[in-house]
């Protein structure tokens, strides 16, 4: 498996993929995938794009994860920005790496393939925070809860509703950079 850094060139061109492991990770509807589809093409061009890829050495996308730099008329960031209060857009949203899509494929989860993409995504960021969203779950069972707070996530907004979906989201930050990884034991 190797991780590499995408571009937006490399992200369209591979498009089918992206949507593939986008729904079987979150297991949606094939209707909403074709929707996703149109939306993913057009986040490629915003300010601060970045995007990573994990794949098999023939070549297979595994796993994926962008983001970019969030700002007022892009759907998500205006859903956020009118939950807040002046204080938490000041300290989150103001110049604010928003982490679009992170999915690793149900068969490979576990293996440290999220973490790679997350921990890459997130040194290449511009930005002094950084945002994302996840579906609300008990948080020791859920491999994305327990990786987001590894990184050191907090809540920003929790049983959040965005428009067009029925399940609650916790909107999670931290700051930016993150610290380098801390070194594992010295080999004997």
């Amino acid at each position: 498996m190797r991780l590499v850094r995408w571009t937006p060139d490399d992200l369209v061109r591979r498009l089918d993929d992206v949507v593939a492991v986008y729904g079987e990770a979150m297991g949606y509807r094939t209707d909403l995938l074709e929707a996703r589809r149109g939306y993913i093409a057009t986040h490629v061009r915003r300010p601060g794009f970045r995007a990573v890829a994990s794949l098999t050495s023939e070549g297979h996308l595994v796993g994926f994860g962008y983001g970019y730099l969030g700002a007022a008329g892009q759907w998500w960031h205006d859903q956020v920005h009118r939950a807040l209060d002046a204080e938490a857009r000041r300290r989150w949203l103001t110049h604010c790496f928003e982490v679009v899509e992170l999915h690793v494929r149900p068969p490979a989860q576990g293996h440290g393939l999220g973490a790679g993409q997350l921990r890459a995504l997130l040194t290449m960021a511009e930005g002094s925070t950084t945002l994302l969203s996840t579906p609300e779950a008990e948080e020791q069972k859920s491999r994305a809860w327990r990786l987001y707070r590894r990184f050191g996530f907090v809540d920003v907004l929790r049983h959040f509703h965005f428009p067009g979906d029925e399940r609650p989201f916790g909107v999670l930050g931290r700051d930016l950079p993150l610290p380098p990884p801390t070194p594992g034991p010295a080999a004997p």
